[in-house]
């Protein structure tokens, strides 16, 4: 299996969380790739780079986005079809992203928020999460999520064992 991050707006490939989790994803033997999207602050731009960059995935894909990247990988992933979406702080419902709506079309789907969010308001992964019936994970944090790391790790452990064994 490859899990796949796209990293925030303002962050890059190799962020505090995204190597954070990495190190989770290839301890449990997954392959792991992190796309440079620093190149455009245009979310559909980054979107189609990811769809590039994966191309037709070889192996069971599981897609990992945080803020911005959050929306890069959900819209793709009515294309992808990938065993699990994890979403931290996702960009949704925000001026300026074309998709005011995206589908998530994976095996599983989690969203991990912070309550302290001043970037993303916690009542849009909440609205997200009602609608597409996604498990949610509502953390004392801001956007980083940073202050909760472990958290967020032993939250991402937990995905990864869920959708290895396919418990949905």
């Amino acid at each position: 299996m490859i899990v796949c991050f796209a990293h925030g707006k303002e962050s890059g490939p190799c962020g505090t969380k995204i190597t954070a989790l990495a190190r989770i994803a290839e301890s449990l033997g997954f392959a792991v790739i992190s796309p440079d999207f620093t190149d455009s602050m245009n979310p559909d731009i980054r979107v189609q780079k990811l769809l590039k960059t994966i191309g037709t995935p070889s192996r069971p894909l599981v897609l990992v986005g945080s803020s911005m990247g959050g929306y890069v990988v959900t819209v793709p992933s009515e294309i992808l079809r990938p065993a699990g979406l994890f979403l931290m702080a996702p960009a949704f419902y925000l001026p300026g992203y074309v998709n005011q709506d995206p589908t998530p079309c994976a095996g599983k789907t989690a969203i991990v928020h912070g309550w302290q969010d001043e970037v993303v308001p916690p009542d849009n992964a909440i609205r997200f999460a009602r609608q597409h019936r996604a498990e949610l994970h509502l953390l004392d944090a801001g956007h980083t999520l940073n202050e909760e790391l472990d958290t967020v790790e032993r939250i991402f452990e937990g995905f990864l064992r869920d959708v290895l064994t396919g418990a949905h």
